[in-house]
C-alpha cells in the first residue's frame, strides 16, 4: 500500500509538468487590444519595478541571509539558526519582495544577455544569478537551506516524508535539465521565460495570480508534505546549476563534528535522502565498474541520438514563439484572418501588420530553434548517458557523508547526530 501510495504522487508530479505544457499552448500572446466603447482595463496585479536602490538593498539582503546561514551551518552547527534565515527569506523575498528578483528566474536574463546584444543586464540582475553559485562553490547549497522562497515556503510544510526509490530519484530528476533547456532556449530566442510564467509559488505569495498556476502550487505543497521538497529536486531548473556546482565546494557541511559512529540516525533524518552510506562490499564494486565502463562507451550514442530528436521536434518547440505560431495558424489556414475569433489573429489584424512580414520573420527565427533545440537534445542526450554511469560509480567512504550536489544544507542531520563537538584543550 505504502509502494502505491508514493508511486501515485511521483505520477501526479509528471502530469503537474505536461499539465503546464498543455496551458502553454492555450496562452494568448500578444498583449490586450484597445477597445472603443469606454471599456477600462483591469488594474495589472504584477508589481511595479522597484527603483535601483531598492534592488541593490534586495541584493545586500542576499548577501546578508547567505553569509548568516552559513555560519550557522558551519560555525556553529545550528538548525534553529537556518531554520530563523528561511523564515525570513520566506517573509521578505516571498509575500514583500513577491518573489521577485528572483535567482532561479534570472537564468533567463542571462540567456536573452549573450543571444541579443541589444538586450542589457542590470548588476542587480546578474548578482542574483551568481551569488548563490559562488556560495554553493565555497560552501554547498546555503542558498536552497535558507535564502530560497520557493524552497523554504515548501520545507516548512515537511510533515512525514516517505522514502522514494532510487529509480524513481533519477528518472524524474531528469525533468529539470530539460526544463534548464527549455527554459535557455526560450530566452535566449526571444519566445517566452517560461520560468517565471509558471513558477507555482509566485501567485501564492503575491495572492492573486492565474487559477491554474495557484493550484499547481498548492499541489505541489500538498505533495511537498510525504514528499519532501518536489519542486527543488524534481522541477528547480537553477537546483542543476547548484547541484553540480556544489560538488566542488571547499568546505561543505559535515554530517558529524567529529569521528562518525555508524548510527544512522542522520539518514533517517534527512527527508530528501541525500545521504551516501558507506561503500558496499570489494565483489559488488566489480560489477559496477563494468557496466560503469560500457555505459561511457554507449555515452556518444546517447548524445548524437539526443540530437536527433531534438532536430526532429524544433518544429513545435519553435511554435512557442508568436511569430512563428501565428504564422503556422495563417498558412494552414489562410481565411483565418476574415474569420476567427482568436484574439491573438484579431489583435495583429488591428495592429495592420502584414502577413508576409510575419512570415518572413517566422522563417528568419526557425533557423536558432532548430539549432537550439538540437543542442538541446544533445545535451539531454548527455545527461541521461551520465545520469547511468553515476548508477554504477561509487566512491569510496567509510562513513555516512552528505552527497554535495543533493544535500540542501538544511541542517537537519546535524541536529540529530549524537556526536557532540570535541572539547578543546589547552596544551
Amino acid at each position: 500500500m505504502k509502494n502505491r501510495i508514493y508511486y501515485f504522487i511521483i505520477t501526479i508530479l509528471i502530469f503537474g509538468s505536461q499539465f503546464i505544457s498543455a496551458i502553454a499552448q492555450g496562452i494568448q500572446r500578444f498583449p490586450k487590444p484597445e477597445f472603443e466603447n469606454g471599456y477600462t482595463q483591469p488594474v495589472p496585479t504584477t508589481p511595479e519595478p522597484r527603483g535601483m536602490t531598492m534592488q541593490w538593498l534586495d541584493l545586500g539582503i542576499l548577501a546578508l541571509v547567505l553569509g548568516l546561514t552559513t555560519w550557522f551551518l558551519l560555525k556553529k552547527r545550528s538548525r534553529k539558526g537556518i531554520l530563523a534565515m528561511s523564515l525570513f527569506s520566506l517573509i521578505w523575498f516571498g509575500f514583500v519582495r513577491h518573489g521577485c528578483i528572483c535567482s532561479v528566474g534570472s537564468i533567463q536574463n542571462i540567456a536573452l544577455a549573450f543571444a541579443s546584444p541589444a538586450y542589457s543586464i542590470s548588476w542587480v540582475t546578474l548578482g542574483f544569478f551568481l551569488l548563490p553559485l559562488l556560495f554553493a562553490l565555497f560552501f554547498g547549497r546555503t542558498f536552497c537551506a535558507g535564502a530560497c522562497p520557493l524552497g523554504v515556503i515548501q520545507d516548512l510544510l515537511i510533515l512525514k516524508p516517505i522514502e522514494i526509490p532510487l529509480w524513481a530519484r533519477k528518472s524524474f530528476g531528469l525533468f529539470p535539465y530539460l526544463y534548464l533547456g527549455l527554459a535557455v532556449l526560450y530566452a535566449a530566442t526571444g519566445s517566452d521565460f517560461i520560468i517565471c510564467r509558471f513558477d507555482p509559488f509566485i501567485a501564492i505569495y503575491r495572492l492573486d495570480g492565474p487559477f491554474a498556476i495557484v493550484m499547481i502550487g498548492i499541489c505541489l505543497l500538498l505533495i511537498g508534505m510525504v514528499v519532501a521538497r518536489p519542486y527543488c529536486r524534481f522541477i528547480c531548473p537553477y537546483g542543476v546549476l547548484l547541484k553540480h556546482i556544489s560538488q566542488f565546494a571547499w568546505r561543505h557541511m559535515a554530517i558529524t563534528p567529529a569521528e562518525c559512529i555508524s548510527c544512522r540516525l542522520c539518514e533517517s533524518s534527512c527527508p530528501f535522502e541525500a545521504i551516501d552510506k558507506p561503500t558496499g562490499k570489494e565483489k559488488e564494486r566489480t560489477i559496477n565498474q563494468k557496466k560503469f565502463i560500457r555505459y561511457i562507451l554507449m555515452l556518444p550514442i546517447f548524445i548524437v541520438f539526443g540530437a536527433v530528436i531534438g532536430y526532429l521536434v524544433h518544429p513545435a518547440l519553435a511554435n512557442a514563439h508568436p511569430d512563428v505560431y501565428l504564422a503556422n495558424l495563417m498558412t494552414k489556414n489562410p481565411e483565418i484572418l476574415k474569420t476567427s475569433a482568436n484574439l491573438d489573429i484579431r489583435t495583429f489584424v488591428a495592429s495592420g501588420g502584414s502577413a508576409e512580414n510575419l512570415t518572413k520573420k517566422a522563417n528568419e527565427i526557425m533557423p536558432q530553434f532548430k539549432t537550439g533545440a538540437t543542442i538541446l537534445g544533445g545535451f539531454m542526450g548527455l545527461v541521461i548517458g551520465t545520469t547511468l554511469i553515476g548508477l554504477f560509480r561509487r566512491r569510496e567512504s567509510n562513513d555516512y557523508t552528505p552527497n554535495k550536489g543533493d544535500c540542501l544544507s538544511c541542517g537537519r542531520c546535524i541536529k540529530y547526530c549524537p556526536v557532540k563537538i570535541p572539547a578543546k584543550t589547552n596544551e
